[in-house]
């Protein structure tokens, strides 16, 4: 639990004057705002295992998003079942989930709904979800504009910005060309242009979200939002597979970081 309000308060108690008095005043204020806010952001994230259902009913909605489902996205879904190390009452819950996702009167927005319920306020929680959901989108290489409406419609709803959810494909990997806003229609584009592979690895300037342009102190402001949201030790008790892609994750900002460092020469 954080005590950010706690100190907050019975320093600024000190400060009007009251002395001692004030700052034990003030952190008495300060703690019912922390409990306050430590109580909310566990209400945020329901029982484990709650994320199961929606999460791989949007799965199937994506891979079927563009008019068949692909072996690759059926090896993607099970790779992830056992990544995630679910009971077998969790893989069939999954499997018909899955199933159900693949249907033509399918709601993907109470799906994400769900998904968004059970992240709450947790942006930790939402990039793995958001990753998770990110591997299927990719699984047949170059995604479908279908499969990119999803993605972008999870991520709008889980409060990821276009910036994040770019940088998150860079990771994988994947940019968009120039000109291009996110594998959007653009003026003259002649229609869809999907993000691509890029050849010589992931930008790390896209992997923290920030533009060539930006000064010194921009990059180490990116970073350290990024590495904070991104470190697995926040995760709490999410599936060991999502901690091993936060660490993938916060791996990837801390190598993008350290290649603009060495072609910046600061510290």
């Amino acid at each position: 639990m954080s005590y950010v309000y706690t100190l907050w308060f019975a320093f600024f108690g000190l400060l009007l004057g009251h002395g001692l008095v004030g700052a034990v005043v003030g952190a008495v204020i300060g703690l019912v705002f922390d409990n306050l806010r430590f109580g909310q952001r566990r209400k945020a994230t329901p029982e484990a295992g709650g994320f199961i259902e929606p999460l791989f009913a949007l799965l199937g909605a994506v891979a079927k998003s563009d008019g068949r489902v692909s072996a690759e996205e059926i090896a993607v879904a099970e790779r992830m079942m056992d990544r995630m190390g679910l009971t077998p009452a969790q893989r069939q819950q999954a499997v018909a989930s899955f199933n159900a996702g693949k249907q033509p009167e399918f709601d993907v927005t109470a799906a994400i709904n769900q998904l968004r319920q059970w992240v709450g306020l947790r942006r930790d929680h939402a990039f793995p979800v958001l990753d998770v959901v990110i591997e299927t989108v990719l699984a047949e290489g170059n995604p479908s504009a279908p499969k990119m409406a999803l993605l972008r419609q999870l991520a709008f709803a889980l409060r990821i910005s276009e910036m994040e959810l770019m940088a998150l494909l860079a990771m994988k990997g994947y940019a968009w060309n120039t000109g291009t806003a996110g594998g959007r229609r653009g003026p003259g584009a002649g229609g869809y242009v999907p993000p691509q592979r890029a050849p010589q690895g992931p930008d790390p300037y896209a992997v923290l979200g920030i533009e060539r342009s930006a000064d010194d102190r921009a990059v180490k402001r990116a970073y350290r939002k990024l590495i904070s949201e991104h470190h697995p030790d926040r995760l709490g008790d999410l599936p060991e597979d999502m901690r091993r892609r936060a660490e993938a994750r916060a791996s990837e900002i801390n190598a993008a970081y350290e290649r603009i460092k060495a072609e910046r020469g600061f510290k």
